[in-house]
């Protein structure tokens, strides 16, 4: 049984891990952190989590936290990551790191887009990205895991195959994605209040998003060539759920059927990824770490089309896919049903 840690268990992440982690049967939560000094109950926090669990949310430090359990699941913003990881690993757990902190593997990057200076650089080529359909080899003996965004990981796994298989050029591929108000966490902002988002689309971040560089350095890894991306988010009025449309441009125009099967077999033996013949929608894949998949022609244009659950596969469900990696168990383990 895995002694498990979460620091940071008052956003919905946090929620989402706990509710997986209720049915875990190979995890016990012995800690969850928070700065309130009170000691609330986990329940008061999360009310959907009443009767589920007997613990309370305590103010520790990293250290403090990181000695009580195997695992420490870090749901801090970034920047703060980067201060608790090091602790948590000095006293002896291993970390899957929900934040930005660790996912970019150059510091200079890193400050150029986040806006700050990493202060524990030399992990960042140490660890490891979390995202089991293309690292699954290495997370298993990894002592740090990045967990990756929700955009990026639909993004991601929504181009790997053609990028793999320079089937698209890696240049100009153009990413339209929507998220539910939930990506934007779970600390009220003026421009996700019910009454700004509703009935209302926006976009967002336009050639500034933080998830662009994560996505091309993945992209980049995987085709062994420079990718490049413009990534345009959006706002949708739902609780949850990520939609991608994506435009690459096809170096050789390849029947659909074909395309299917380059991405069914570069996915062959990967639970979580379902690669459909219809369109998927993002209730499609609600609350599960379901990731579906399919692409189309608009005239010669290619369109992949991805959706996933930006607070499961996006999130909390592909943090516990790298747990069960990193424990030696069967990746699925305590998510099906989701």
């Amino acid at each position: 049984m895995a002694r498990v840690a979460i620091l940071g268990a008052t956003g919905y992440t946090a929620l989402e891990l706990l509710k997986i982690l209720a049915r875990h049967p190979q995890a016990e939560v012995v800690a969850a952190t928070t700065r309130q000094e009170d000691r609330p109950s986990i329940s008061k926090i999360h009310p959907s989590l009443t009767g589920m669990f007997d613990l309370k949310c305590e103010n520790l430090n990293a250290e403090q936290a990181g000695k009580l359990c195997d695992i420490a699941f870090c749901c801090l913003p970034h920047t703060a990551s980067m201060e608790a990881v090091p602790q948590l690993l000095d006293a002896g757990c291993r970390v899957v790191d929900l934040s930005a902190d660790y996912r970019l593997t150059d510091p200079g990057v890193y400050e150029t887009w986040y806006e700050h200076v990493h202060t524990d650089p030399t992990r960042l080529a140490t660890a490891v990205y979390g995202l089991p359909e293309i690292y699954g080899s290495r997370i298993p003996g990894a002592r740090l895991v990045a967990n990756p965004g929700c955009y990026t990981s639909t993004s991601i796994l929504a181009l790997a195959p053609l990028v793999a298989e320079k089937i698209i050029e890696p240049q100009g591929i153009v990413i339209d994605a929507k998220s539910g108000i939930s990506g934007a966490g779970r600390t009220p902002k003026l421009a996700n209040l019910f009454s700004e988002c509703n009935e209302s689309v926006t976009a967002y971040s336009i050639g500034n998003h933080r998830h662009t560089p994560e996505i091309e350095q993945v992209l980049s890894d995987v085709g062994q060539a420079k990718v490049q991306v413009a990534f345009n988010p959006h706002l949708m009025p739902m609780d949850r759920g990520i939609f991608c449309s994506i435009y690459p441009r096809i170096t050789e125009k390849r029947p659909v059927a074909e395309l299917l099967e380059i991405f069914r077999k570069f996915y062959a033996g990967q639970p979580f990824m379902r690669i459909v013949d219809h369109i998927p929608s993002t209730k499609d894949v609600a609350h599960t770490n379901f990731c579906d998949i399919t692409v189309r022609y608009n005239r010669d244009q290619l369109v992949v089309f991805a959706a996933i659950d930006n607070l499961i596969k996006g999130a909390s469900g592909v943090a516990v896919q790298n747990m069960n990696l990193m424990l030696g168990l069967d990746q699925r383990m305590g998510m099906l049903p989701c």
